[in-house]
């Protein structure tokens, strides 16, 4: 995974329509706390001249608000992810996904507070049959079809990104924390022990300069937590705000990469970069199995890529855990490099 937005509504149309039941969700949530967003501005996304009615609003907020509930934490922190039909197809990546927390290590327990976001009604289905917190992003008849494999960068692509960073504000605005992960990461250890307390936001990162603070890391959104604060909300409607200024075509990533320093800034938020030796991928790939918590193919493009490498990671996985403790402390464990994602 909003905010208001001025200018270039036309390109937004089909992200807004992807994810109505998000942004009526939000309007409600909105108007409560007093955010400055309005039902006409929603009104105004989805090219209607009439409101929509607060009874959908409010049907929405309840179903968004009781799956939220069952997922939670104690401290109202969910983790998220999404899926699509081809992502939820058996073999795929939500098998992967799921398999990673029952082999990694206290991670298991984790599943009863995972919500899984689905995009069509087919990865609903599939959700329900092997997951019980699913939700489903309706999208009205003619909307764009997220169902399949999104080509990297796409226009479709970045509506899906875009749309992911509006629903990513919902959430905060319904007052849970969340800490979104990409389907595609592999869990083997809890992250959630090196996130300061003190951190409003936590961002994995492609590549990591050793810093926690600094600025300049490179961050990926695919590994994000976010404690909900009228600041966080602040920081995404801004986050949403500056992408006009960056050419059409550029995604969500990048622009808070260019501009974190500002929004964080200028929202009052504490950001906090995550070390690749715990939350890696790809890109910098961490080669300490030991202190590994998660590994996202990241630096990789292709459905099928991406399930073949994931598939080694796990195998991966299973020979460390598999060593005896002796073994283990020797170290010499580390994974196979991805040949389909990176040559």
């Amino acid at each position: 995974m909003a905010c208001k937005v001025r200018g270039d509504m036309g390109k937004l149309i089909p992200v807004i329509s992807f994810f109505l039941g998000a942004a009526l969700t939000a309007a409600f949530v909105i108007a409560t706390m007093d955010i400055n967003w309005r039902l006409s501005a929603l009104a105004s996304w989805n090219n209607n001249d009439s409101p929509p009615a607060v009874t959908d609003e409010m049907k929405a907020l309840s179903e968004l608000t009781e799956v939220l509930r069952n997922a939670s934490m104690d401290d109202r922190t969910v983790i998220m992810t999404s899926i699509n039909r081809a992502y939820a197809a058996p073999g795929s990546l939500l098998d992967l996904f799921l398999e990673s927390f029952r082999l990694g290590e206290g991670t298991e327990p984790l599943l009863k507070h995972v919500l899984i976001v689905a995009m069509d009604p087919a990865a609903l289905a599939r959700c329900r049959q092997v997951h019980p917190h699913c939700y489903l992003l309706r999208r009205p008849e003619g909307a764009v079809d997220y169902s399949d494999e999104k080509r990297f960068m796409s226009k479709d692509y970045l509506d899906m990104m875009w749309g992911r960073n509006l629903f990513q504000q919902t959430i905060l605005q319904l007052g849970f924390n969340f800490l979104f992960t990409d389907i595609d990461i592999m869990w083997f250890r809890n992250p959630l022990r090196h996130i300061a307390i003190t951190s409003d936001i936590a961002v994995a990162n492609d590549y990591y300069n050793g810093d926690p603070e600094s600025l300049r890391n490179r961050p990926n959104g695919g590994f994000l937590y976010v404690r909900a604060a009228r600041r966080t909300v602040d920081f995404y409607r801004r986050w949403r705000d500056a992408r006009r200024r960056f050419p059409p075509g550029t995604n969500e990533q990048h622009v808070l990469e260019r501009a974190q320093a500002e929004l964080s800034r200028r929202a009052d938020v504490r950001m906090q970069f995550l070390d690749t030796a715990h939350c890696g991928g790809f890109c910098q790939l961490s080669r300490d199995m030991a202190r590994v918590c998660t590994l996202h193919a990241n630096c990789c493009t292709g459905l099928a890529n991406k399930v073949h490498d994931l598939a080694a990671v796990l195998r991966d996985w299973r020979n460390y855990t598999a060593a005896p403790p002796a073994a283990r402390r020797r170290g010499g464990f580390g994974w196979t490099t991805p040949g389909k994602c990176i040559r």
